[in-house]
């Protein structure tokens, strides 16, 4: 989980340099950001089919040979041109990571522990996020910013090598639903596909713009600035763990959704005061952790427990799909106002789509309740 959106946190984090040593835009940064989740919004559907079909263990292994080999191209980039197509080809590990892992933990990991497994899991994002927000960014001080991404390259190779060793073998494909209703999110999965594309959103501009929000508008370092990743990840890592854990019980988690995505709004609108109290950022950056990070965890809790039987890959891929084509849409729209200064703006859009979420959320949950209630009556 950690090499699979390794890339997108690595140009977040190494923003700044970007900017200055290749010459791009803010706008082209946020870019970087819609073409890498764009295509795996695309190929998301399709990869939560094949690991049905293929089998976890392959397409893990797989996952990390392709972010390793999108990872050393980022680090090649010439130009703006070459970069984008190194992050478009990063968006295949991204397809394939949540119905990969998630098809894992419904084989391996008994039904009251894998609340708190898939928060485990999760966090493996997040863990990506500390490493590009902290060693990496440390490491770009000394070796240059390709010499980071070329290191992180390297280190999804090994990661290729002991999951070849160290994951069990797949076991015998079963048959695939048909491509009509793999295709086409029902029921909860519906609702959970609306939540994660909103969540999406903002999260994707926080990741892709704090780290130029701190260097820009508050006058932190490069070092310093990437650092508000790194505490957004372990933040991120500690409210994935803790909130699945929750959400591993069936009746709270309808409501987590709803809950998270209230905190986040605060956690954007306290970005908007950092403007003005510059240290309140570094507060914000764990709220977002906390709060928005974890919603997506909470979501993918609920895909398992709301999955129909064999469709385990294809649902959490759609709702996976949903949640990457929020991280598509929403940096370039932050990113037309960063262009221009207003990033106080951009940070009240996040809220916005933040707030949409929580309403998402809170309706599906209602709904869902009285669903249940004509059920047992």
């Amino acid at each position: 989980m950690a090499f699979s959106m390794m890339q997108l946190f690595l140009l977040g984090a190494l923003g700044p340099r970007l900017v200055d040593e290749l010459g791009i835009s803010p706008t082209v940064l946020g870019l970087t950001t819609t073409i890498g989740f764009g295509t795996a919004a695309l190929l998301s559907p399709a990869g939560g089919r094949v690991v049905d079909r293929v089998g976890p263990r392959r397409c893990l292994v797989a996952l990390l040979l392709v972010s390793a080999v999108a990872l050393a191209l980022i680090g090649a980039a010439p130009g703006a041109g070459f970069l984008l197509g190194a992050v478009a080809l990063g968006g295949l590990p991204q397809a394939l990571a949540n119905p990969a892992t998630n098809k894992a933990i419904l084989a391996a990991v008994p039904p009251a522990r894998r609340g708190s497994v898939t928060g485990m899991k999760q966090s493996g994002v997040q863990l990506g996020a500390f490493a590009a927000g902290l060693p990496l960014v440390a490491l770009a001080g000394v070796a240059g910013w390709r010499g980071a991404v070329w290191s992180a390259a390297g280190a999804a190779v090994v990661a290729a090598v002991w999951a070849v060793r160290a994951l069990p073998p797949d076991p015998t494909a079963a048959a695939s639903p048909g491509p009509r209703s793999s295709m086409v999110p029902r029921g909860a999965i519906a609702w959970l596909t609306v939540f994660s594309l909103l969540l999406g959103c903002g999260t994707a501009s926080v990741n892709t713009y704090l780290a130029l929000f701190g260097a820009q508008r508050l006058g932190l370092g490069p070092t310093a600035a990437g650092a508000l990743v790194a505490v957004l990840g372990v933040a991120g890592i500690a409210g994935r763990v803790g909130w699945s854990k929750v959400a591993g019980h069936p009746g709270r988690a309808r409501w987590l959704p709803g809950g998270l995505a209230a905190g986040a709004v605060g956690a954007a609108l306290l970005l908007v005061g950092a403007s003005f109290v510059h240290p309140l950022v570094w507060v914000a950056a764990v709220a977002v952790g906390v709060f928005a990070v974890a919603g997506n965890a909470v979501s993918m809790v609920l895909v398992m427990q709301r999955a129909a039987a064999g469709r385990a890959g294809q649902d959490s891929a759609l709702v996976s799909a949903g949640f990457f084509a929020g991280f598509a849409v929403g940096p370039p729209l932050f990113g037309l106002l960063a262009e221009t200064g207003h990033y106080g703006s951009g940070w009240l859009l996040v809220a916005a789509e933040f707030a949409g979420a929580c309403a998402t959320a809170v309706l599906w949950a209602v709904r869902d309740r009285r669903q249940h209630a004509m059920v047992r009556a």
